[in-house]
Formats: C-alpha cells, structure tokens, sequence
C-alpha cells in the first residue's frame, strides 16, 4: 500500500471514529479548543520577547508606546504583566487539555470496550468457532489501548503542530515574507525526513514486535509447561533457548535504535539551516534599517518554535497511523452482523414440559459441508433420549440446532408444539440446561460457579444442587467448601469434580430440558457411576437428552438415536437396537464383547 493510500485508509478510519464517537463531541470539541489555546499561548512570549527589545531599544518610539504608553518604564510592567497572565494562560489551558484528552481517551476506550464486548456476546457461535480468541482479545484490549494512547497525546501534539505552522507562519508573512519564505523552506526536509525515517525504521520495530512475540510465547509456554520440563530435567536447554530468543530481541531492537536515533540529528540540522537563514539575512535587514529590531528578535526566537516541534511529526504520524489501523479493526468488529437473529417474542408457558421435536431438520456447515440431513425425531416430556454415533456424524451439530447457535437449512424444531424462531432467546435458553464434555469454570468460588445460572440462589438450593449432582462429598472435604476457588478454568480441581460441578450448575438452574453432551466420557468409573446416580434421581419430570460414546451410560434410556454420516440410521430402545443387530449393536459388541444374544439378556 502507497503512502497515499495508508493516508486515504487512515483518514476514512478517522471518520468512522468521529461516527462512532458523536456522543463524545462536546467533549472533543472542548479537549481540541484548550489545545489550540494552549498552543497560542505557548506562542505568545516569544513575540512578547521581541516586543520587550523593542522597548530596550526605541523606548518612546516603540510598538508599545504607540499604544499609550509613553515612558518604557510603563512599557516593561505592561509586558510583565501580560508576561505572567499569558504563562497563567498556558499553564490553565495545558492542564484542562491534559484533564479533558486523558478522561476523553478513559472514557471512550472504557465504553467502546463495552460495546465490542458486548456486541461479540450477541454473536452467534459461528462467528466464535471462526475466529481465534487470541485474536478477539487483541481486538478487544491492546487495539483500544492503541487508540487510547492516540486520544492520551497523539491528537494533541497533531493539533498544535498544525496550529504553530499556522499561527507562527501568520505572524512571519505579518512581519516579513522573505523571511517567512526562508524559515519555511526546510519544512519540506522535515517532513520528508520524518516518514524517511519511519519508512525504514518500521520493518525494524516489526522486527521487534516478532521477537518480543516470540520471547514472550517462549515464555508462556515454558511457565505452563512446567511440569513436563522437570520431569524431563531439561531447565538448562529451556533456559539456553530463552537467551537465545532473549539476545534475537536485544539485537532486533539494536538495529530499530541505530535507525531512530539518528533521525533527530539529522533533522537538527535542517532546523539548523532555517535558523541561520532568520539569523543572518534577518540580521542583515536589521541593520540596513529594512526590519525593526523588536521583530528581528521575534522572527530569530519564532524560527525554532516553528521547526523543532516538526521533529517529532515522524512519531506523532506513527502513532496515528496504529491508531487508525486498530480503529478500523474495532469498528469492523462491530459492524459483524449476526445470522441467528432473536426475534421471537413468545415464551414457553410455566411449566414447560419439555417436549423436544426435531422435524426434517437439515443444515451444513459453510466451510466443511458436514451436518445433518432430513432427521426426524422426537424427545418426549420427561423421557430420556440418548444420541450416539461416530465423530463428526452429526449429534452435537443437533444440540447447536437446539440452542440456536445456528439455524436450519431446512425443517423444523419445536419444543413444547412451539418452533424455536418463535421463542425469544432467553426464554429457549432458560429452558435448557447444557452440561458439556469440555466443562468451563470461570474464575471464582465453588459457589459462584454453582449459582451462574441463578446469581440469586440461597446456600440451600446451591448445596441442593451439589448433593443432586453427588458434589457435595467432596465439597465438603475441602477447607473452605463452597468458598473454595476453583482457579484459572477451574485447575484447582479434577476433572470428575469439575463435571460434577457443571451438573449442579445446570440443576440449579432447574431446566425442564437437561442436555448432556458427552458429560462422562472423560471421567473415571467413579466419577461416572456418580454421575449416572444422580440422573436417576433428576430425571423424573425432566427431558434429558443425551450424547454419549460409552453406550453402558445409556441402556436405560427411553429412546437411543443412531446417527451416521448426518442420518438418523436407527432409533428405538436398547433391547430394541440390540435385536435388530444393526450399527448400534455392532458398536456394543465392540464396547462389551458380548455376543447379540448375550447382550439382551445384559438389557433384560
């Protein structure tokens, strides 16, 4: 991309930003104003400067005794004065566009956090399976934090850049062209030497960014790994390949410092030239009597004010240029749009019962083209209904259906004679408690996990709960019970507590509809024998629908689901299945090792 072009992006991002931000205006409009005020201000005591030499030298005859005061005594107090009322100026307007651009840049990066957040919670799960939540987080966290470094100082600097080009250059074509001419002429220079520098320093910083990346994955890695680098005694070679990656850093940012550090030398020298240029023929005019003195002092005070704040327009530029690039990935980010929209309005009447109906339901993932097709099958009120098959066949890409995660291609689904289109969001959702193989605990307390789907319950429905769930013996073993944390994804704990805990979160939750997505292939014997305890005990008025690979966990239910390749192949009970010695069958005899007879008289 031209420079031109990244200019052109840069600019369009701006805009989208000012958009998004018109609830911000007042206070943008108020941070800029105090920046250009300020700048005048900053401006102001070299003209005063030249002003008071004017004084010095001509007295009677100066500038200011052409306003009325006539002795340079009253001359010098007048300027005295204004000396101190336009420091006072600067020193007001410099803290309120500090206050005003900082609280400006907290705030806007505080409520577009929020709103990024809370957008992506809105998203369906399409959109999470796509896209890497390490990329989501850099979005979400160090794109802000950019913009609020741009909004901290970058916009300012940017604004009183422009404001002393502008209000410098007035005041030399004012008091003499030939000059402004000549102290504007290394302007270009500056400029140029500024995207130069950041032209060949920003593959070098690119470079840095990698090696950081890579020290700090170094890093990550090994912290977490820990236990496997004891076990294989290998601290010395992991410590060998942290210097290593360590010293690629140190000489990657080496080679971005001898680039940088060069640049303002350089740029030294052309506001060197521009100076001598003011100094030497502003001089010259002076003494021919061609320029007053005063304002020779004024143009020879304002030629540096005027040059030496382009010196850090490189980095300035830089900043902005990040700035609008991380704006354009968070307001693309908002402007995702979601397929599974929530536009039903009806709710499932209280109780519900739990009826689910899968009616010549079909779908496909986009990027794969797995899915199901054409299946039918219904899961009574207060039944069990059991899903097995393959990987990949199709049995979690129902349950996705079921919760809305995605829509249908074609067909229907309906729970209690009601399609789910028709339901709002919470109120399906509500319906459905989901205990999944890969449980998440956040972080917190073993109470806080058990109360997520009800934040208000009591200590006696959330020990209710971990006893339905045969949580509570274990629980209550721990120092702190339910106060115990749970840790990072609930590391402090083993896998057969977490799942436990997971059930008690969806029991307490109380749904009419339980599903469980492979919740006991993961555990011990132990773990699971508890498990199915305590489905024995809650399945009574309740709809369990179940995905499970180990078909010892689902003989008892009331209808098991073979899925196949997307199909529904089979359907009927154990006994049923086991008779008509087809892929279930053929599944169990691997499983168990029985013989089809053999196996019937297991189910009986």
């Amino acid at each position: 991309m031209s420079r031109a072009d990244e200019a052109i992006s840069s600019f369009r991002a701006l805009g989208r930003l000012i958009r998004y931000a018109r609830g911000y205006r007042r206070r943008i409009i108020a941070a800029a104003s105090c920046s250009v005020v300020n700048k005048l201000f900053d401006i102001a005591p070299e003209i005063l400067i030249g002003i008071a030499i004017d004084v010095v030298v001509n007295q009677e005859n100066s500038f200011v005794a052409r306003l009325g005061f006539q002795s340079p005594q009253e001359q010098i107090t007048i300027l005295a004065v204004l000396t101190f009322f336009i420091w006072a100026g600067e020193s007001i307007f410099e803290y309120l566009y500090m206050i005003l651009w900082r609280n400006l840049a907290q705030r806007l990066q505080a409520d577009m956090r929020l709103d990024a957040y809370t957008h992506v919670q809105s998203l369906d799960m399409a959109f999470f399976e796509a896209r890497s939540s390490g990329d989501l987080v850099a979005v979400m966290n160090d794109d802000i934090n950019q913009l609020e470094r741009f909004l901290d100082g970058g916009a300012n600097d940017l604004i009183q850049v422009f404001v002393t080009i502008v209000a410098v250059g007035a005041v030399f074509f004012v008091l003499s062209p030939l000059i402004a001419l000549l102290a504007f002429t290394p302007i270009p220079i500056i400029v140029w030497g500024a995207f130069y520098f950041q032209k060949r320093a920003a593959p070098l910083y690119n470079e840095v960014r990698q090696k950081v990346g890579a020290l700090g994955s170094r890093l990550s890695n090994n912290l977490g790994g820990m236990a496997t680098i004891k076990s294989f005694t290998a601290e010395l070679r992991e410590a060998e390949r942290l210097r290593v990656d360590s010293e690629a850093y140190v000489q990657a940012n080496r080679r971005a410092i001898a680039v940088s550090s060069a640049f303002i030398p350089i740029i030294r020298m052309a506001i060197l030239a521009g100076f001598l240029a003011t100094f030497v023929i502003g001089g010259m005019m002076t003494l021919r009597g061609e320029l007053n003195v005063g304002a020779y002092g004024v143009l020879v005070f304002l030629t540096q004010r005027l040059l030496w704040p382009l010196t850090g327009l490189a980095q300035t530029i830089d900043l902005f240029e990040r700035a609008m690039a991380s704006t354009r990935r968070i307001l693309d980010l908002l402007a995702v749009q979601r397929q599974v929209h929530d536009e039903g309005t009806r709710t499932l009447p209280q109780p519900a019962r739990g009826e689910v109906l899968f009616d010549q339901v079909s779908f496909r993932y986009p990027e794969s083209g797995a899915g199901v097709e054409q299946i039918s099958l219904q899961a009574d009120a207060g039944n069990t209904l059991a899903l097995v098959g393959a990987t990949g066949s199709g049995k979690s890409t129902l349950i996705k259906l079921l919760l809305r995660y995605y829509s249908p291609g074609a067909g229907r689904l309906l729970i209690d004679g009601i399609p789910v289109e028709e339901l709002s969001m919470h109120s399906l959702r509500q319906a459905i408690g989901l205990v999944s193989q890969d449980v998440f605990l956040f972080e917190g307390s073993i109470r806080d996990n058990i109360a997520y789907g009800r934040p208000d319950a009591d200590d006696a429905a959330i020990v209710e709960a971990a006893r339905a769930a045969e949580a509570w013996e274990f629980i209550e073993r721990l120092p702190n019970g339910l106060d115990t944390p749970v840790g990072e994804r609930g590391v402090r704990l083993s896998g057969g507590q977490r799942q436990r805990l997971s059930l008690a979160r969806a029991l307490l939750k109380d749904p009419p509809i339980l599903v469980l997505d492979e919740a006991t292939s993961a555990v011990d014997n132990e773990t699971e024998a508890a498990i199915q305890r305590s489905l024995r005990k809650i399945a009574h008025g309740r709809t369990i629908i179940m995905i499970a690979h180990r078909l010892s966990t689902i003989v008892h239910a009331d209808r098991i689901a073979v899925i196949d390749q997307g199909r529904l192949r089979e359907q009927g009970t154990h006994r049923e299945l086991i008779e008509q010695d087809g892929l279930y069958a053929a599944q169990w005899r691997v499983q168990t090792g029985a013989v089809s007879e053999g196996a019937s008289a297991v189910a009986d």
